[in-house]
């Protein structure tokens, strides 16, 4: 194995140790797994919606309440808005400093909705139909 190739390979190792992905952590979720999913956006944001069963921590909150919300030994997985953002990077950077297990839900909350995946508001369940240019609509994932 040349230096690149393995230099690549721990790259892309990191990557699937540090990152998730919607269709996987929904997976995750049903699997019963022990993680809490963290919504890392401010109120406005959360109102307007949120994925189903994530808990509220907006990221500047993490330092001071993480301890009192979230035990140190539970996975965290944390989102914002989407790919345009780096809030859930930020959140992410914010509980690894504290000593959690962290992952960073790459797409964020865009692409969980846009999967048509489960999202709640302030008035109860969303329902939004999976968008084909980012979930497949006739299958259950997409088996990559």
């Amino acid at each position: 194995m040349t230096t690149q190739t393995s230099d690549a390979a721990r790259h892309f190792a990191a990557k699937l140790r540090f990152e998730t992905d919607p269709s996987d952590l929904k997976a995750a979720m049903d699997a019963g797994e022990r993680i809490v999913v963290v919504d890392s956006r401010r109120e406005p944001a959360w109102q307007q919606g949120r994925i189903a069963g994530s808990i509220h921590l907006p990221t500047a909150e993490i330092a001071a309440r993480a301890a009192e919300l979230i035990p140190l030994d539970l996975p965290v997985v944390v989102y914002c808005w989407g790919p345009g953002c780096n809030g859930s990077t930020r959140a992410a950077l914010a509980f690894s400093l504290l000593g959690y297990d962290v992952r960073e839900m790459i797409g964020g909350f865009e692409y969980w909705a846009r999967e048509g995946l489960p999202v709640v508001d302030d008035a109860g369940d969303v329902h939004r139909d999976a968008d084909p240019l980012t979930a497949p609509v006739a299958a259950i994932d997409c088996a990559c």
